[in-house]
């Protein structure tokens, strides 16, 4: 019959008669193993998020948005009909100069058919190279929870290795025990008393 109620959860430190010194170890090896788990996780996650929110942040602090204007038509016919989609943009040369003053030349996707000396937004870094637009707060917020999530599951996984390799050790030497007292008392089970 299963075990109902409030100790369903504690049975592994309930008083027990038949409990061996192995079986108390493990209880609370198992205990210390899955809050060592917890802890580790949750420190893990919480320092990779910082540090990613931290590093878009500075992103979004550092990068700035500048015109740059192409160099040469961009390949292919602009549609006629007004819409824009992503399939209709090509790359192409363009030219801006950056924050200290230097030119830079680089290949950007620009809608089909844009003339030469077309203006266009281009994301750059300090030094003036080019760089996708930064991560939004919301987006860079997504992105570090993730991240973290990530590296709280794996960094979970060295303890939990651990642990199970641990109680699985345990549970043989227990079987072990078994082992030698049934050897012992075995014999002795049919015996009648004389």
């Amino acid at each position: 019959m299963a075990v109902r109620g409030p100790g369903r959860w504690l049975w592994r430190w309930r008083r027990n008669p038949l409990k061996r010194r192995a079986d108390r170890v493990e209880s609370w090896f198992l205990l210390a193993s899955w809050a060592l788990t917890l802890l580790i996780s949750a420190s893990a996650g919480a320092a990779v998020s910082g540090s990613v929110e931290d590093a878009l942040a500075r992103e979004r602090a550092e990068w700035r948005r500048v015109q740059a204007y192409l160099t040469e038509r961009a390949p292919g016919n602009a549609r006629g009909d007004g819409r824009d989609s992503r399939a209709d943009h090509v790359w192409a040369t363009a030219r801006w100069t950056g924050a200290d003053g230097s030119l830079h030349t680089g290949q950007i996707r620009v809608a089909a058919g844009s003339g030469a000396g077309t203006a266009v937004d281009v994301w750059t870094d300090r030094r003036g190279r080019q760089v996708t637009r930064p991560a939004t707060v919301s987006e860079a917020r997504l992105r570090a929870r993730l991240v973290g999530a990530v590296a709280a599951l794996g960094a979970g996984v060295v303890p939990v290795a651990v642990g199970r390799a641990v109680c699985g050790r345990l549970e043989e030497r227990r079987l072990a025990e078994w082992d030698a007292e049934w050897a012992r008392l075995g014999p002795q089970w049919g015996r009648s008393a004389s």
